[in-house]
């Protein structure tokens, strides 16, 4: 998994390339990343998921506790992009109803 960090508008956005899962740093990269710019000061995140093909119940678990975690230290965590697959994984499990989920990076970035 890879991470790229970029600021739209004041939101950074975490652009996320490669598959969350457990093992190879994967789904502790992501929550450590968060954690890095909730540490920053950076409030307003937006993980875009288009480059993420597949995604285990620990990487979900990590996304969870991002989510917690940001929303504890008076932010905002919102998803971009998510595949067809991730949304039916939120809706099963859902988590659906906990994360805001665009498809659209302007859309996102306006709702904050």
């Amino acid at each position: 998994m890879a991470m790229a960090e970029r600021t739209v508008g004041g939101v950074t956005v975490v652009d996320v390339t490669g598959s969350i899962t457990i093992g190879a740093g994967g789904a502790e990269q992501l929550a450590d990343k968060v954690r890095s710019l909730l540490q920053q000061g950076q409030k307003k995140i937006l993980v875009n998921l288009a480059g993420v093909a597949y995604m285990d119940s620990a990487g979900l678990g990590e996304l969870v506790q991002a989510y917690s975690t940001t929303m504890r230290n008076g932010g905002a965590l919102k998803l971009l992009n998510a595949t067809s697959k991730l949304k039916d994984l939120l809706t099963i499990t859902k988590l659906a109803t906990v994360f805001d989920l665009f498809d659209s990076e302007a859309e996102a970035v306006a709702s904050f």
